[in-house]
């Protein structure tokens, strides 16, 4: 898979001088910066580059450190709105900015990429490369939502269509929406990279070979994310009521907690009420899925929006058939009828048919199963992902 270009300019944007670059890697949350950035930032590093990276006060941040990673603390919240709060994280990574003097910066996700936009305009820094790993809530379809859009919007246009910026998308939907809403420019330096790939090495090994490695036990269809309303938590739980209710026979797992920073965060009450329910085994947070994945048979994913999900892209590797809805990212994954199905978002009776079909099917399971695994390793082997932002990076032209 090539990267795309759709400003239509040349590929070289840039050209790397003689001297270490110094990349500083911006991200607003350190569970992201560990569970998704490191494997960029270790192939940079290996290519020549000097990573720091930047976020806030978090847990993970000494496993990112005992790798050799510089970490510096940026003062941000996830949830806030406050605009005195905002203003004060944008001054904040100035700061920053002005004393690591990187020669680039790389952003990931809506709110560093505005902020940190702003803050390297501020500071002089010579490139700015924007990742947007899904639209998260610009695309909320809510009151609140619509208002922080409308305010928003002009910062938006500034930033994604900088001079100095380069903006990667993970699916052509996103670019596509954010041209619709008129706040990417037609002469935007815009490259599509799907997501950040898989370590298919390490994930292969629930990869089926012509048997039913579950046959004789009930099927386990899995659902892994963080529990918001808008990954289709509810959906999921609806298909399980409902093929239960039909006699179905498998179990229906959930791993993943609540995300307290997220707006559509699932109240911790309302989780209680379903774990008692009994259809769905919740299995909390999981720093590895690995082990999880090697018990099931069914991946499922109902999301109202994507980028490139992780857990498909695992799933997938790992040799399982795919079931996710018709959104995003989803779509270059799952691959309707080849590898799983795609389901209208919101409808419960479809995703229960889809789920049902692969469930009562073993040996469509396998088949799918291994179709999974070639779509894996031909379109999203984490080397491979790696090699376009190398691409990337080693074509930009610092500007002094």
């Amino acid at each position: 898979m090539t990267v795309k270009i759709f400003n239509g300019g040349a590929t070289n944007l840039y050209s790397p001088d003689n001297k270490r670059a110094h990349v500083v890697m911006t991200v607003h949350w350190d569970w992201v910066l560990y569970n998704f950035r490191l494997p960029l930032a270790r192939a940079l590093r290996e290519n020549g580059y000097q990573v720091t990276f930047v976020c806030p006060a978090g847990h993970y941040l000494s496993k990112v450190e005992a790798e050799g990673f510089s970490c510096v603390r940026w003062k941000i919240s996830r949830k806030s709105l406050n605009p005195f709060r905002e203003a004060g994280s944008i001054v904040h990574l100035a700061g920053i900015y002005r004393r690591l003097k990187p020669d680039i910066v790389h952003h990931f996700c809506v709110k560093p990429n505005l902020y940190g936009t702003l803050a390297a305009s501020f500071s002089h820094v010579p490139a700015v490369i924007n990742t947007f790993t899904g639209l998260g809530y610009l695309l909320y379809d809510s009151l609140r939502a619509r208002i922080l859009l409308f305010f928003l919007n002009p910062f938006f246009r500034w930033a994604i269509n900088h001079p100095n910026a380069v903006v990667i998308f993970q699916s052509e939907s996103d670019r596509r929406i954010l041209k619709e809403k008129n706040i990417l420019a037609s002469g935007a330096k815009v490259f599509i990279i799907p997501g950040s790939g898989v370590d298919i090495d390490r994930f292969k090994g629930k990869a089926y070979s012509g048997m039913d490695l579950q046959r004789g036990k009930k099927p386990v269809v899995l659902m892994a994310s963080r529990l918001l309303w808008d990954k289709g938590v509810k959906e999921f739980i609806g298909m399980a009521q409902t093929l239960k209710n039909q006699g179905v026979q498998a179990e229906f797992w959930i791993a993943g907690a609540p995300d307290k920073g997220n707006p559509e965060c699932i109240s911790d009450s309302e989780i209680e009420k379903w774990s008692r329910q009994g259809d769905v085994k919740f299995l909390g947070h999981q720093d590895d899925i690995f082990d999880i994945l090697s018990q099931t048979d069914i991946a499922v994913l109902p999301s109202y929006h994507e980028g490139v999900p992780r857990f498909l892209l695992e799933a997938a590797s790992a040799g399982l058939p795919l079931i996710a809805t018709d959104a995003g990212g989803c779509r270059m994954i799952v691959h309707d009828g080849v590898n799983g199905y795609v389901v209208p978002a919101k409808n419960v009776t479809a995703l229960a048919e889809a789920v049902g079909r692969l469930i009562n099917d073993p040996d469509l399971r396998n088949r799918m199963g291994e179709a999974s695994r070639q779509i894996a390793v031909k379109e999203f082997d984490e080397t491979k992902i790696d090699k376009q932002f190398l691409e990337i990076y080693n074509g930009l032209q610092l500007i002094s």
